[in-house]
């Protein structure tokens, strides 16, 4: 009845199911203390990394004039890409060109006739713009010769032309063709063609052009045109006329 109603086998329970309680606490504790010493440093990392992947990079105004290697002659045309993207430029006849890029960029240049090139812009500038001078090598390709015939080979051109027949009626015609006062009379009779009378309304215009401003050119005193004159004169071109 001592045993029953004292409670000597019931008593110790509760104090066991409270150790194990704080036994289960403090290993529960323990763990999230663990787990926010290792997450606090590596959330921090993540940030400041993501901190520096978002900032922007530098914008450059990226000039310069492309040359030859061989000669320093300026290379008109030269196509400037910013290398992994559809932005640059194309220099103009002198060489130069100008267009915006960023720090880091790596810019290409090709031009017909010279070997690629590419250049890297530093990423440690501190202005907005930069310069340069880029050199272009030629990228010359020597083909073997190569000799054209009519004929396939030399001898089938040495027979052909031993074997040419010219009859009389095609050589009078060639002499016909040849003769000097029939080609001088159509020369005379034959009417200025574009070229000629380009040329004469270009010398009007320049010749208008010196004399502006001023009064026009006497050949009165002119050695030049009086000979001309007298030539003509002893030619008859007067009394042609």
């Amino acid at each position: 009845m001592g045993l029953a109603d004292g409670g000597t086998g019931h008593c110790p329970a509760p104090a066991i199911r409270w150790r194990v309680t704080a036994g289960i606490a403090g290993a529960a504790g323990l763990t999230f203390a663990t787990m926010r010493h290792l997450f606090l440093p590596s959330a921090l990392a993540l940030c400041c990394a993501a901190f520096g992947q978002s900032q922007p990079r530098h914008l450059v105004q990226f000039s310069g004039v492309v040359v030859t290697g061989d000669s320093l002659e300026a290379v008109p045309f030269t196509s400037i890409l910013t290398k992994g993207s559809y932005r640059g430029t194309m220099s103009d006849v002198y060489g130069y060109f100008s267009f915006v890029a960023q720090n880091g960029d790596t810019i290409e240049f090709s031009a017909v006739g010279f070997k690629r090139g590419s250049y890297v812009i530093p990423d440690t500038l501190s202005d907005d713009k930069y310069s340069m001078i880029h050199v272009l090598m030629p990228d010359t390709v020597l083909l073997k010769p190569l000799e054209v015939y009519p004929w396939p080979s030399k001898e089938q051109f040495r027979d052909a032309f031993l074997a040419l027949n010219l009859t009389d009626s095609e050589y009078q015609r060639a002499l016909k063709h040849l003769n000097s006062a029939e080609a001088i009379q159509r020369m005379e009779n034959l009417p200025p063609d574009a070229g000629i009378a380009a040329h004469y309304q270009a010398s009007l215009d320049n010749t208008r052009i010196y004399n502006q401003g001023r009064a026009p050119t006497v050949n009165l005193f002119n050695p030049i045109a009086w000979a001309q004159f007298i030539q003509a004169w002893k030619a008859g071109n007067f009394k042609k006329q």
